[in-house]
C-alpha cells in the first residue's frame, strides 16, 4: 500500500510532541492529498485495523477510500450511480461510523485507564480535528466533537456507577456513606484528568472544563436516581449537604464550577421542607404521648438543681428547633428561616391540643387522695415553668421570625394564664367552705375554719417556691387578693352582730388573723402591700369602744380605700353592733361628707368594688 513517507511525521508524530501554547491548532494539522495512501486497503483490513486499535492505519486508508470514491462519483456525473459505487459508499460510511465508535470507547475508558490510552487519545484528537476541517467534503460525517463529549460523559457515568452503594436495609447511613465515596470518586477522576490526560489534547479542546461539565451532568442525574429512594429527613439533608458543601469543598480552582442544576437543588429543598414539617408534627405528637404516660403513671415532675419544677417538654421542643436551624444555617439561610417559621406556627395548635389532653388525663387526680391533688398542682406548676422557658428560648428567632415569635408569645401567655387561673380556682374551691365560716358566732369561739385556710395557704406557699418568676408573682398576688377580699366580704354579709363587749374580742381576733395572713403572704412574696393596712383599719373600727371616735378612723380608711361604699361601711358597723344609735348615724354622715369632698387618696386600687 503506497503512502507518503512523511505522513507520520507531519500528522501524528509531530502532534504527539508538547505543543507551544502560542501555536495555532489549525497550523498543526494540515494534510495534503498527496500524503494520503494512493490505494486503500480492503474493507475487512480497515475494520481489523479499527478493532485492534490501529487508528492511524485505519484513518489513513479511510481517507484514501473517500478520495477514491469522490473521483468515482465525479465520473458518474448526473447519471444514476452503479450499485457497486453505492455499496462502496455504504462501506465507507459504515467504516467511518465504526471508527468513531471505537474512538468513543477509547475516550470513554480513558479516565479509568489513562496511561494505557494516552497514545490512542492523541490519534483520536488528530482524527477529530482533521474531520472537522473536512466538513462539507463528500462522505464526511457530522458531530465528531459531540461524539467525543458524549463518550466522556458515558465514561464519567461508568465511574459513578462503580461507587459502592448499600441498601437502606444493609446500612442506615447508606446515603451518607455513598455520597462520601461519590465525592471522593469525582475528585480522583478529575485529578487523573489533570495529571494524565491533559497532555494528550490540544488546549482548545478545553478538556478539563469538558470533564467538569460532564461530571456535573452525571452527578446530577445520579442524584435524581438516588432521590427516588430517599424517604427519611436525614437522607434529604445528606443530599443538600453534599450538593452545597461536601461536593464543591472537595474540589479546587476551576472544579468549583461543579454546581448542581438549580431545579434539582430546589426540588430537594422542597422535599426536605415538607418532610421536616411531617417530622416536627410527629415529634410534637410523641411529646404528648410521652406526657400522657407521665400522667397515667403519676410520675413526679422533674426538679431542677435550683429547686424549680419543670418538664422536659420545652427542652425537647427547643432542641428540635435549634437542631433544624443549626443544620440548615450553612446550607440555605432562607430554607432555615422557613423551617423555623413553620415550627413556631405549629406550636400554637400543639399548645391547644396539649392543654386539652392534659386537662382530660389529670382531672381524676382531684377526686383522689391528698397526694394526688398535690401532684395535680405540681404538674400545673411544672408546665407553667416549662412554657415560660419555651417562650424565653424562642426569643433568639425574633429577628428573622418576628411575627411568628410574637404570636407564640401571645399564645403561651394565654396558656400560662389559664394554667395559673386553674390553680387559683382550685384553691378557691378548696378554701371557700372555710372562708364562709368567718365572721360568725362559731368563728368568734373557735379558730378551726381559719386554721384550715392557713394550712392550705401554707401548702401553696411551699409549692409556689417551685414556680419561676414572673408567673409565681402573678399567682401569689392572685391568691392573696382572693383571700383578703373573701375574708373582708364576710363582714358585708351581716351574718353576725357583736353584743355587749364581743366587738372587742372580734376585733382582736380579726387583727390576729389578718396579721397571720400578712406574714404568710409576705413570705410567699406578694407585692400587694397596699392590702396590709386594711385589716388594722377595720379592726380599729370594730373594736372602738367610743362610737364618737370612729369618725376619726374613717379618714385613713377612705383615703387608702376610696371605693368603699356607704352600704359596706354600714355592714361593718352592723357587725360591730346592730343597734341603732345617733353616733352611728353621725359616722355615716361623716363618711358621706368625706366621699363627697373627694378626700385626697394615696392610691386608687380597686378592692371594695369587687365585693358584692
Amino acid at each position: 500500500m503506497a503512502k507518503s513517507p512523511t505522513f507520520a511525521k507531519n500528522i501524528f508524530q509531530r502532534l504527539t510532541m508538547r505543543r507551544s501554547k502560542k501555536q495555532s491548532t489549525s497550523d498543526n494539522f494540515e494534510i495534503n492529498n498527496t500524503e494520503i495512501p494512493l490505494k486503500p486497503c480492503t474493507v475487512l483490513k480497515i475494520r481489523d485495523y479499527i478493532q485492534t486499535d490501529m487508528l492511524k492505519e485505519a484513518y489513513l486508508n479511510l481517507l484514501s477510500m473517500r478520495l477514491k470514491l469522490q473521483k468515482e462519483w465525479e465520473a458518474v456525473g448526473e447519471g444514476a450511480p452503479p450499485t457497486d459505487l453505492v455499496n462502496k459508499q455504504t462501506d465507507a460510511s459504515m467504516l467511518l461510523g465504526t471508527l468513531r465508535n471505537k474512538m468513543s470507547v477509547i475516550v470513554r475508558n480513558s479516565s479509568a485507564l489513562p496511561s494505557c490510552n494516552k497514545e490512542l487519545l492523541v490519534y483520536v484528537t488528530h482524527i477529530i480535528l482533521e474531520e472537522e476541517k473536512r466538513q462539507g467534503e463528500p462522505g464526511a460525517m457530522q458531530g465528531w466533537r459531540e461524539a467525543w463529549r458524549d463518550a466522556i460523559r458515558d465514561g464519567v457515568q461508568d465511574t459513578l456507577k462503580k461507587v459502592h452503594l448499600d441498601s437502606h436495609e444493609e446500612n442506615a447511613s447508606w446515603l451518607a456513606v455513598h455520597l462520601g465515596l461519590l465525592g471522593k470518586a469525582v475528585v480522583e477522576d478529575l485529578e487523573r484528568v489533570k495529571t494524565e490526560l491533559l497532555s494528550s489534547y490540544p488546549e482548545d479542546f478545553n478538556v478539563f472544563e469538558t470533564y467538569v461539565s460532564c461530571h456535573r451532568e452525571a452527578v446530577g442525574e445520579h442524584l435524581k436516581i438516588l432521590l427516588e429512594k430517599v424517604t427519611e429527613l436525614k437522607d434529604y439533608y445528606a443530599l443538600l449537604d453534599f450538593i452545597v458543601h461536601r461536593y464543591p469543598s472537595d474540589l479546587r480552582d476551576k472544579q468549583r464550577t461543579l454546581i448542581m442544576e438549580e431545579d434539582l437543588l430546589n426540588k430537594i429543598k422542597t422535599l426536605y421542607y415538607h418532610r421536616q414539617m411531617d417530622d416536627f408534627k410527629s415529634a410534637l405528637e410523641n411529646i404528648i404521648i410521652i406526657e400522657k404516660e407521665v400522667w397515667t403513671m403519676k410520675k413526679t415532675p422533674y426538679r431542677t438543681d435550683d429547686g424549680f419544677l419543670t418538664s422536659e417538654t420545652y427542652m425537647d421542643i427547643c432542641k428540635l428547633i435549634a437542631s433544624y436551624a443549626g443544620n440548615l444555617e450553612k446550607i440555605d439561610e432562607n430554607l432555615g428561616k422557613s423551617v423555623v417559621r413553620f415550627c413556631l406556627e405549629e406550636l400554637n395548635p400543639f399548645h391547644t391540643r396539649f392543654e386539652e389532653e392534659f386537662s382530660q388525663h389529670t382531672s381524676s387526680l382531684l377526686t383522689s387522695d391528698l397526694l394526688d391533688c398535690c401532684l395535680w398542682v405540681q404538674y400545673h406548676i411544672s408546665y407553667i415553668n416549662s412554657f415560660n422557658s419555651l417562650k424565653e428560648n424562642m426569643q433568639c428567632y425574633k429577628e428573622n421570625c418576628s411575627a411568628q415569635v410574637e404570636q407564640l408569645e401571645k399564645q403561651v401567655d394565654e396558656l400560662i394564664q389559664r394554667l395559673s387561673q386553674t390553680l387559683i380556682n382550685h384553691f378557691k374551691t378548696d378554701v371557700k367552705p372555710y372562708i364562709d365560716g368567718m365572721m360568725t358566732k362559731k368563728w368568734l369561739k373557735t379558730d378551726e375554719d381559719f386554721r384550715e385556710i392557713a394550712s392550705r395557704i401554707e401548702n401553696y406557699r411551699g409549692l409556689c417556691k417551685s414556680m419561676r418568676a414572673p408567673s409565681a408573682q402573678v399567682f401569689v398576688n392572685g391568691v392573696h387578693y382572693y383571700v383578703a377580699r373573701e375574708y373582708v366580704s364576710q363582714l358585708m354579709k351581716k351574718k353576725y352582730s357583736c353584743k355587749k363587749n364581743k366587738n372587742e374580742d372580734a376585733a382582736a381576733k380579726m387583727r390576729e388573723q389578718w396579721n397571720e395572713l400578712k406574714k404568710l403572704f409576705e413570705d410567699m412574696g406578694s407585692s400587694l402591700n397596699w392590702l396590709y393596712p386594711l385589716g388594722d383599719y377595720l379592726s380599729d373600727i370594730i373594736g372602738m369602744k367610743n362610737e364618737k371616735k370612729i369618725k376619726e378612723l374613717l379618714i385613713p380608711l377612705v383615703s387608702n380605700y376610696p371605693d368603699i361604699s356607704k352600704k359596706q361601711l354600714s355592714a361593718v358597723l352592723y357587725f360591730r353592733d346592730n343597734s341603732f344609735s345617733l353616733e352611728k348615724h353621725n359616722v355615716i354622715n361623716q363618711f358621706t361628707v368625706l366621699k363627697r369632698d373627694g378626700l385626697n387618696t394615696n392610691h386608687d386600687h380597686s378592692f371594695f368594688t369587687d365585693i358584692e
